[in-house]
């Protein structure tokens, strides 16, 4: 079994501050664990094939795509995903290619890289977090959000989260390393416990609420394309993204495996894949079968105003909508 010594990449350095140096030195650096190994694998493929998906969302609302409340929110999570992929697949072929020859490399390089991921890490959640939260207020208070919504909102929401994300990160790296891993323990607790209760218990909770309110109430009414893709998103960050929290959370309580830690960050790779193809496959879905090009299948999913409202209105509301 890999030591926790040899694995910069574990969480536990994070809530230690990495304080024992002299025994990662000294700690051998061949992978005898094929199972880890297996895991750094099939991590590094899942990261390509992320990034070419996220790259076609981030060319396509960039370039293909007027801009709207609810693709500035879709373009910064998939450039917050592309980068937290990008850094997942430079990291872990830094590992297997550089570990063998128990280069300094890697762990020097990885102490300054692990906070990138935590900003990345961070901020695709809290994107996703308000996005879906927007996504619920334009159903519940249709008339709020079409005519007394300031028109920059989203872009001001997305440049206060990444800043938020960054300050964050900021803290934990001033806690675990200026202040001697004083409180370092305690601010990945509290983190934890946070990203749970607001940042995905809560979409979670609120979206699939809304969801079945909207397809079973007594005013059963269609919630569209682009409020599907934004619940299955925050489904799917609720299996594959939360438990990287969890396991952060966990680390500053009781030592884990490596070989468990490795497995949440394939998870979080394949939260961070997943999105790109939830929005072509609700996109492309019509009349029971998938059909159609990448591109068509992205455009029906991001060209939809606030659909929720629009069978029990006129055209003379819907005309109203599309200044939204």
């Amino acid at each position: 079994m890999l030591g926790t010594n040899t694995t910069a990449l574990s969480l536990s350095y994070t809530a230690t501050g990495y304080t024992n140096s002299q025994r990662t030195e000294e700690s051998q650096c061949i992978i005898r664990d094929y199972r880890l190994l297996l895991i750094l694998s099939v991590t590094i493929g899942v990261c390509l094939c992320g990034l070419v998906e996220n790259g076609m969302v981030m060319w396509f609302l960039g370039f293909h795509m007027k801009k709207s409340p609810f693709t500035v929110y879709i373009l910064n999570l998939a450039i917050a995903d592309f980068s937290l992929l990008l850094f997942l697949l430079v990291i872990f072929s830094l590992y297997i290619t550089i570990a063998i020859s128990c280069s300094r490399l890697y762990i020097f390089s990885t102490y300054l890289l692990i906070y990138l991921f935590l900003l990345w890490y961070f901020t695709s959640m809290y994107l996703l977090t308000a996005v879906s939260m927007e996504r619920c207020l334009s159903v519940l208070f249709p008339i709020w959000y079409r005519c007394h919504r300031p028109k920059c909102l989203s872009a001001v929401i997305c440049g206060v989260l990444w800043a938020f994300s960054g300050l964050l990160v900021c803290l934990v790296l001033l806690n675990c390393y200026a202040f001697f891993n004083i409180s370092c323990q305690k601010i990945f607790q509290n983190i934890g416990i946070v990203n749970f209760l607001i940042f995905s218990f809560f979409p979670f909770l609120s979206n699939l609420t809304l969801f079945i309110k909207l397809r079973y109430g007594s005013q059963r009414r269609h919630p569209g394309k682009l409020y599907v893709a934004i619940l299955l998103n925050v489904i799917f960050f609720f299996a594959f993204g939360f438990p990287l929290s969890a396991m952060m959370f966990l680390e500053s309580i009781i030592p884990l495996n490596i070989f468990y830690t490795h497995i949440s960050y394939l998870m979080a790779s394949l939260n961070s894949s997943i999105n790109p193809i939830i929005y072509f496959l609700v996109g492309s879905y019509r009349q029971r079968r998938f059909q159609g090009p990448v591109k068509d299948a992205f455009h029906r999913v991001f060209a939809e105003k606030v659909m929720c409202e629009e069978s029990s209105r006129g055209p003379r509301d819907t005309a109203v909508e599309t200044t939204v």
